[in-house]
């Protein structure tokens, strides 16, 4: 039903279900993780979900784009994804609820945090939703494009470390502030090579401004960590996750109808502008407030793009309390350590039923209980 209310409607949907898939995959994950592992695991899942979005790209080009058949093929690949979760023998996670942190609450700790991670939900969810959209525009193949979306998010992957780890040794205001004043002026300079030089060239530019538009999300939630307490870095982390998703949903609209007026030509304008934003809204925050001494900042976490808050959770800097495992509990086989209070509970009516049962089993030799055992015997 190629129709904009009916797509409306299911891309609200689908986005409700996705948001549903990750929180349920991180939090086996996170149920599976201890002190000393859960790093690693968010590491992991962060490169296999770099692979993903990257590698995703290229279903474009395995049929028409313009036909129902890749709509075909997501929905094959979305229930394949469901077949580990549907045959692992593991119990299901635990779903605590986390700490409660108004957005007004975190705005007065972070503002720099808040509003910076709201601007790059401007800034990715325009780029993701309509970066094929001016590839296409820009009179490219569909294999091009394909390769346009990837490489932007395989240099943000490249950088995302380095970036971070100069960030755990300066002011990491300034490395924000640093990384978005490199993705403005690269956004300018990848427009420039787009209109004047080949897809080649184009391609690399593409590839440094999601080098360094892509890590601005971790280096938010980083920053917004170093102001908090342990306990409170989950409840902040959805907070933030919020506010990123209010700034997605703006960013599109945006940028298309920008588009839709002045042509291709704005949707690297528009990013080089939210991205000015940034630069001066953290010029400003840095003429408020000290910084944070770097003894006291929080190791850089590199995060995943696309994520729910369970994977906060992994976040080794977060506070984490594990389980103990709960005693096994005694089998009702072993009667011997059944204590002598359950036996006690048993009542003459009980008891009653149980000898005429007993009696019509004796007297009925084809009754339903010479199949097999009784009910009560099955159940112990």
């Amino acid at each position: 039903f190629p129709d904009p209310v009916v797509w409306i409607i299911f891309r609200i949907v689908t986005g409700f279900s996705f948001a549903g898939l990750y929180i349920v995959s991180e939090s086996w994950l996170n149920d599976t993780a201890t002190n000393e592992t859960r790093g690693q695991i968010l590491s992991v899942y962060m490169l296999i979900t770099f692979i993903g979005i990257a590698g995703g790209q290229f279903l474009l080009t395995i049929a028409d784009p313009a036909g129902y058949s890749p709509f075909i093929i997501v929905s094959v690949l979305v229930s394949l994804a469901l077949i580990p979760s549907a045959l692992t023998a593991s119990p299901m996670p635990t779903m605590q609820e986390p700490e409660k942190l108004g957005i007004r609450q975190l705005y007065k700790i972070s503002p720099l945090g808040v509003v910076g991670i709201m601007l790059v939900g401007v800034l990715q969810g325009a780029f993701f939703a309509m970066g094929a959209v001016y590839g296409g525009l820009q009179g490219l193949s569909v294999f091009q494009i394909s390769m346009f979306m990837s490489l932007s998010v395989v240099g943000g992957a490249l950088l995302q470390m380095p970036i971070g780890r100069l960030s755990d040794i300066f002011d990491r205001r300034q490395v924000l502030m640093f990384c978005a004043l490199i993705t403005g002026l690269l956004a300018v300079v990848t427009l420039y090579v787009a209109e004047h030089y080949s897809v080649f060239y184009f391609l690399i530019a593409a590839t440094f401004y999601g080098g360094f538009c892509m890590p601005l999300y971790s280096l938010c939630i980083a920053h917004t960590n170093d102001h908090m307490e342990p306990s409170q870095m989950v409840a902040a982390s959805s907070g933030l996750i919020l506010v990123n998703g209010i700034g997605a949903i703006i960013g599109p609209i945006v940028v298309s109808s920008l588009m839709g007026w002045f042509g291709g030509i704005a949707f690297y304008l528009f990013m080089a502008g939210v991205a000015a934003i940034i630069v001066v809204f953290a010029l400003y925050r840095m003429t408020r407030s000290n910084a944070v001494p770097d003894a006291d900042q929080n190791d850089f976490v590199a995060m995943p793009v696309r994520s729910g808050v369970v994977a906060v959770g992994m976040n080794p800097e977060a506070e984490w309390e594990e389980e103990e495992e709960a005693e096994p509990a005694v089998p009702y086989e072993d009667v011997e350590q059944r204590p002598a209070e359950e036996y006690r509970t048993l009542t003459k009516a009980s008891m009653s039923i149980m000898e005429d049962l007993s009696n019509e089993d004796d007297d009925d030799e084809e009754g339903l209980m010479d199949d097999g055992p009784s009910i009560w015997n099955r159940n112990g």
